[in-house]
């Protein structure tokens, strides 16, 4: 399993319209991807799971990937919640 913690540096967070860019990112992986805030862990496919972490901006956060794509999945879906909007 491949592990990375980012701090979310986009303006609203990852709230509506950025956490569907970030499910739609994370689906186009073969590896199961999980997002980690404190002690609750979801599945990073799943827009419900997202949004019921209420992840603001400056928040740190575990990035989690399973599989053949793991590597890539981490580097793709950490760049996009730490690039700054």
């Amino acid at each position: 399993m491949v592990e990375n913690q980012v701090q979310v540096k986009l303006k609203s967070g990852l709230q509506a319209r950025q956490a569907a860019l970030f499910v739609q990112e994370a689906n186009r992986y073969k590896s199961e991807v999980y997002l980690q805030k404190d002690e609750k862990k979801v599945n990073a496919k799943s827009i419900m799971g997202i949004m019921s972490l209420a992840i603001a901006k400056g928040t740190v956060v575990t990035l989690m990937a399973d599989g053949d794509d793991a590597d890539k999945a981490v580097t793709s879906l950490s760049s996009l919640i730490e690039k700054e909007d």
